[in-house]
Parts: C-alpha cells; sequence; structure tokens
C-alpha cells in the first residue's frame, strides 16, 4: 500500500519513512503541501501523514480544501501543537488521526496500518441508511436533518455498522476496525460506547443487539 509522508523536518522525514518502509509501505516523500497536492493529485494512497505547520501553509486548511472536494484519503496529523482545541481543530478539518510530536514511530507505523486497512474496503465518502446520513470526509452525522456529536469512537463504530447494515457486526469485528492496534478494549467498553451511540441516535432504535453475536444495522434478514 501507498502512503504519503509530509514533513519538512529531513530527520524525521528519515525516521518515518524508514519505519513505514520496513513495515512493507510503498512510501512517497514531499517536504510542502505543493508537492503533497501533486502527489495526491495522481492517486493511488492509502494513507497521507502530514506535519501540520509546513513552509507553505498549515496542512489542515488544506486537508479541509480536499475533504470539501471529496476526498476521502484518510489522514494523519503529526503536530507539536498539543492542545484540546488544536486536536479538535485537526478533526474538524478532516484529520482521521492526530499524533503528538515527540511519538513513537512505531506508534505512528501501527496507526498508518489502522487507517490503511480502512481505506482498502473501499467505503463511499457519504453512508446513508433511513434517516442517517454519515459524511466520512466532512466527519458529519445527522439523523433527520439533524447534526449530531459523536466522539471519535461513537463515529468509527457506526460507520463500520453502516457499511455492514443489516448484517451482524461482531465485537471483535467492531475492535479490529474501530480501535488502533495499541488499544485492546474490553467487550464492555464496546458495549458502551454502542450504548452511547443509540442514545445520540435517538428514537427509532436502528442498532439491534443480536444475542451471544453483536449487533445490527438495520432491519434482519
Amino acid at each position: 500500500m501507498r502512503v504519503l509522508v509530509v514533513e519538512d523536518d529531513e530527520d524525521l522525514l528519515a525516521a518515518v519513512c524508514a519505519e513505514l518502509s520496513s513495515a512493507g509501505f510503498e512510501i512517497t516523500r514531499a517536504p510542502d503541501i505543493a508537492t503533497a497536492d501533486a502527489a495526491l493529485r495522481e492517486g493511488g494512497y492509502a494513507c497521507a501523514v502530514f506535519d501540520r505547520m509546513l513552509p507553505d501553509g498549515d496542512a489542515i486548511t488544506y486537508v479541509h480544501g480536499r475533504r470539501l472536494a471529496g476526498d476521502g484519503v484518510p489522514v494523519l496529523f503529526l503536530t507539536a501543537r498539543d492542545s484540546v482545541a488544536d486536536r479538535i481543530a485537526g478533526f474538524d478539518h478532516g484529520g482521521d488521526d492526530y499524533l503528538v510530536k515527540p511519538f513513537s514511530v512505531a506508534e505512528l507505523t501501527a496507526r498508518v496500518r489502522t487507517l490503511s486497512r480502512r481505506a482498502g474496503t473501499g467505503r463511499p465518502s457519504v453512508l446513508r441508511y433511513a434517516d442517517v446520513v454519515l459524511d466520512c470526509a466532512r466527519r458529519e452525522t445527522r439523523r433527520g436533518g439533524v447534526l449530531l456529536t459523536l466522539s471519535n469512537k461513537e463515529f468509527a463504530v457506526l460507520e463500520y455498522l453502516l457499511v455492514r447494515r443489516e448484517q451482524t457486526v461482531t465485537r471483535t469485528e467492531l475492535i479490529e476496525h474501530c480501535w488502533g492496534e495499541d488499544e485492546d478494549p474490553l467487550s464492555n467498553v464496546v458495549d458502551s460506547v454502542v450504548r452511547r451511540l443509540r442514545r445520540k441516535l435517538r428514537e427509532p432504535n436502528l442498532i439491534d443487539a443480536v444475542h451471544g453475536a453483536g449487533y445490527r444495522l438495520g432491519a434482519r434478514s
């Protein structure tokens, strides 16, 4: 799988690319937004890793523009800016993950692998079921036209249930697709996320518990 790494610190760029390459990824390097834009226009990337502050601008502004244009390549932001407001801005502008410097390159690789696996499912940028609309690019969820406020995990779980709508999804599958490889949640954590998600989606309930198996969004087959 191809990964784009956009970083102007040459030493950090070399370390990140070496780790990702050893993990089996095909790497394209870019020192700035202009170079990254040319690479992304060629297509074929499973994930893009962007340093936020680059010589030609803040990457979140560029990524936000691509999201508005319908681009769905998963993006992981790297930054030294670690405030809650900065993290929220990263997600609000289309980021899928956010890693604060200094970081472990092994953790970065695990996160890139997770994002790339999601990209490999070929999911459309907008998912719909009944009156629920989930916009993956804008990271927005609406029901009956009303904008909902979901946590990252709630959004990820709903996204996967929408992809697998009307099919039973096990807790193990949800963990594999919605939690990172460095996380090992218990089943009751998954259940807790689903309960919160149901509450935010409001009635009528769309997510059924399948006894001894997991969950299903939508009508039983």
